[in-house]
């Protein structure tokens, strides 16, 4: 199975332990964004749309450690940016295992095999390398030639080290069917243990805004891929049901709160993809966010969205519930036949705000008051029979602009 066993076990315990408790809202992964800088730019990405004072920015490894300990969730995926690019990674990576917290490092693998020997297999550990397709179909996405041939290369290299590797595959308008049937086909044989798929998010500041599927395209793309894999055996890192979902057959609602965000700004309301505020600690933010104000049908924003980020915990919530449900989907796959479940009404939902900008201003100026002011130049001045080891300081130089 895509999940091993042990994970599979623990992460159930935990989410049933939190609905013996009555706990209304949980993590099920926590999302850790220690740096926006990447070496890639995607068209379909709005994480890497920042200044360089921004992108220069690093969560340390204590921070990243005190948001898994605020959390407390069994899951955590190292996102980006692109991890690999962070210096302190690899005893990031050690001291969340270390937990027996089950890590995901997500990456597009083009430092992966340079970077490989910085990291140990272990069953707490996993690489998630990106690839949205087939060599053509990637490398398009990414918007640069070779990234697919780089990226297959280092799995397989890190499969023959002994590592566990999943693939993440962001589907967008315009993939055709039979092509990602092949695809998926193609990655199995590679040997990698699990995929994650989902649609692209339609993040307001990325390059490319033509090709994001809305719902209704979303849900016959996957119910046409599922049909053509039936029996196939294909190995996913998601809940049975979630997959469901994308084929049309669930009318889940979102569950922002499942996979909460800590990246270099702070805690980030709502979501992993929707940046409209930032909470000081993960307390403040399932406290105080005003979670009905999100998620499709309440707010313009998140319209077309089916993202495991929001779903995935909504999915995992229902197997607790209809555990008899999951085992059917688990048994014979999501339905591809039958008619879809009934769409959310968007009637009633607030429309979009744009705060990008006002936030990029906040932080920008958080970083120049964290900054320490330059000591002013001290002109030194020697009188007669003076010690050489003791100079005396004259009053400090005026500023210049070279200063």
């Amino acid at each position: 199975m895509a999940v091993p066993i042990m994970q599979a076990v623990r992460v159930g315990s935990y989410v049933v332990k939190q609905h013996i408790t009555g706990r209304k809202r949980y993590p099920l992964v926590l999302m850790l964004e220690p740096l926006f800088r990447c070496n890639l730019a995607c068209a379909g990405c709005g994480k890497i749309d920042y200044p360089a004072a921004i992108l220069n920015q690093r969560m340390t490894v204590q921070e990243c450690l005190d948001a898994d300990a605020e959390a407390g969730a069994p899951v955590i995926a190292v996102a980006g940016g692109e991890p690999l690019l962070h210096k302190e990674m690899p005893e990031i990576i050690r001291g969340l295992i270390a937990r027996k917290k089950y890590v995901y490092l997500c990456t597009n693998a083009l430092l992966l095999e340079k970077k490989m020997d910085d990291y140990e297999p272990s069953p707490f550990f996993s690489w998630d390398v990106h690839l949205d397709g087939d060599k053509t179909m990637h490398d398009a996405s990414v918007c640069q030639d070779g990234v697919y041939e780089r990226a297959v290369a280092a799995i397989k290299k890190a499969k023959a080290r002994g590592f566990r590797v999943s693939i993440n595959c962001t589907v967008f308008d315009g993939a055709d069917p039979q092509r990602m049937a092949n695809f998926f086909d193609e990655v199995m044989a590679m040997g990698v243990d699990g995929i994650m798929t989902a649609p692209g998010y339609a993040y307001e500041r990325a390059p490319d805004q033509a090709h994001f599927l809305n719902r209704q395209k979303t849900k016959q793309l996957f119910r046409d891929v599922f049909r053509l894999g039936k029996g196939k055996k294909w190995r996913f890192t998601q809940s049975p049901l979630f997959l469901n979902f994308l084929a049309g057959n669930e009318q889940y609602h979102c569950t922002p709160w499942g996979k909460p965000l800590r990246n270099v700004f702070g805690w980030q309301r709502p979501c992993y993809l929707l940046g409209e505020g930032y909470a000081k600690s993960f307390r403040e933010l399932m406290e105080d966010t005003k979670w009905d104000d999100y998620g499709t049908g309440n707010y313009e924003k998140c319209a077309d969205c089916m993202v495991h980020s929001g779903y995935e915990s909504t999915a995992v919530m229902d197997a607790v519930r209809r555990p008899w449900h999951i085992a059917k989907v688990a048994l014979f796959g999501p339905e591809t036949e039958k008619p879809m479940a009934p769409e959310i009404s968007l009637a009633n939902q607030r429309p979009a705000q744009y705060v990008f900008s006002k936030q990029v201003e906040e932080q920008m100026d958080a970083i120049a008051a964290r900054k320490p002011a330059k000591a002013p130049r001290v002109k030194v001045v020697r009188t007669e029979g003076a010690n050489d080891e003791a100079p005396k300081a004259a009053a400090p130089a005026e500023s210049t602009a070279a200063d």
